[in-house]
């Protein structure tokens, strides 16, 4: 199988650079603004320090989340990270090709919506319909 390599750097070579680094050389334009300009807010900065906490202890311990616009980082490389998506926590296991995405984008709130069939409930008319 194929090293991974993301914009010419490999995994280790990304874990071992800086977050300045890594905005500038390998992020989009987004989320080198989000870290660069704005940082990042308490909530992901509490949660970065769980994630290096948790790495170095018990790498295959569930850690769930509420912050869906957190950027995935090489760090988060491995781990199992339950992201809410507005009803229960969606387990997404980080993979190094989802590094500078957002957690939300791997946990879809929305359904598919099924309808019921027509027959006996669905709608007013088919009421009086009998069914095979």
């Amino acid at each position: 199988m194929a090293e991974f390599r993301l914009r010419g750097y490999t995994l280790e070579e990304l874990e071992k650079m800086s977050l300045e680094d890594l905005a500038k050389k390998v992020f989009d334009s987004r989320t080198r603004r989000k870290i660069l300009k704005r940082g990042f807010i308490e909530q992901e900065k509490k949660f970065l320090e769980k994630i290096k906490e948790i790495k170095q202890k018990n790498p295959n311990k569930f850690i769930k989340t509420h912050l869906r616009q957190m950027v995935i980082l090489p760090i988060m490389v491995g781990l199992t990270i339950g992201v809410h998506n507005g009803k229960e926590f969606v387990p997404v296991k980080i993979k190094p090709e989802m590094i500078g995405r957002r957690l939300g984008e791997f946990s879809i709130p929305i359904k598919e919506v099924k309808h019921g069939g027509p027959g006996i409930g669905a709608t007013r008319g088919t009421k009086f319909l009998s069914v095979k």
